[in-house]
């Protein structure tokens, strides 16, 4: 097996030449750092040399990117928050109407049918006077019958079939009660939503 000769002190560097190569190296440092690496990447040229070369243009023209892309940055950011303050506002404006809307009917009742189930509510009107309704059916579709009985008469306003909701005027035709019968034909169970204003005396269960 070949050996290779361990070199003899007098081949090996002084320290003087240890010390001469490391001062090399660190001045070669510095001179590339300067008259290289800053003009090439932030476009400082302290020496000129940066420029004569046209690498101190170069690190302006990615000085300037960088501050066009900063920019952006910060207007993107500022056109968010103007966004998120618009939705806030948004939000609170839609949120107030639909609070406004609700506070303008006047009485709301909601309940669940299951299949074959049935169910009955009537307004106390009097002859003459006029209440408006909306009624929602979520989970299927159920049949009703709006009608009204009292003082010895009866009267049917409207007659539904598989009935997703509805909306109307309900105008007293006598003094009595005047309202729904609901009833679930589907094998399935349903929540019906009504909500009423107007002329009544009291919104009634009359089931």
């Amino acid at each position: 097996m070949f050996n290779a000769e361990k070199p003899s002190l007098e081949e090996l560097p002084s320290s003087a030449q240890l010390l001469k190569s490391t001062i090399i190296a660190a001045v070669s440092a510095i001179v590339i750092l300067v008259t290289v690496v800053l003009p090439a990447e932030y476009g400082i040229d302290p020496t000129g040399v940066g420029r004569v070369i046209g690498l101190a243009e170069m690190g302006e023209i990615k000085m300037q990117l960088a501050e066009e892309a900063e920019a952006d940055r910060l207007l993107e950011a500022e056109s968010n928050d103007q966004s998120s303050l618009l939705d806030g506002f948004f939000s609170l404006f839609v949120g107030a109407a639909h609070a406004q809307e609700v506070d303008l009917w006047r009485d709301e009742i909601t309940f669940t049918l299951a299949p074959g189930d049935s169910a009955e509510w009537k307004l106390v009107m009097s002859e003459g006077q006029t209440a408006e309704y909306r009624m929602i059916v979520e989970g299927g579709r159920v049949n009703f019958d709006l009608h009204g009985h009292g003082s010895g008469q009866s009267i049917t306003y409207e007659r539904g079939r598989g009935s997703a909701g509805a909306e109307g005027t309900i105008v007293a035709g006598f003094d009595g009660e005047h309202g729904w019968f609901w009833r679930n034909r589907d094998s399935s169970e349903l929540t019906v939503t009504v909500q009423v204003r107007g002329e009544y005396a009291e919104f009634i269960d009359a089931g």
